[in-house]
């Protein structure tokens, strides 16, 4: 899965440093919801993050919501969110927006 969002310009920094130290509970959570493979690139001066993961289990919307319902995660979120800058054209519900994938090759 792939997905995309803009970085505040002055929150990069601060950004770059948070994923530097990831907190072990929310890195926990992320695996219990069977996410594999996950890394966000930063491309600069831009500052557009894209992140990507592959999803190993049956019932994705189920292991979003238990992410989503993590007191620790919604901790993590509260941090990382006033430095992202949702793109304008993200589909209602999203707040990274969220790709197509349109060729693959493994």
């Amino acid at each position: 899965m792939g997905m995309i969002i803009g970085l505040a310009p002055e929150k990069v920094e601060e950004y770059k440093r948070l994923h530097a130290d990831v907190w072990p509970g929310v890195l926990a959570m992320i695996s219990a919801c069977n996410i594999r493979n996950y890394s966000i690139f930063l491309k600069e001066p831009e500052n557009i993050l894209f992140g990507y993961w592959e999803y190993h289990g049956s019932d994705f919307a189920a292991d979003a919501a238990k992410m989503a319902a993590d007191p620790e995660t919604q901790r993590w979120w509260d941090v990382c969110m006033p430095c992202q800058v949702p793109l304008d054209t993200r589909k209602e519900g999203e707040w990274w927006a969220m790709m197509d994938e349109v060729f693959h090759l493994e």
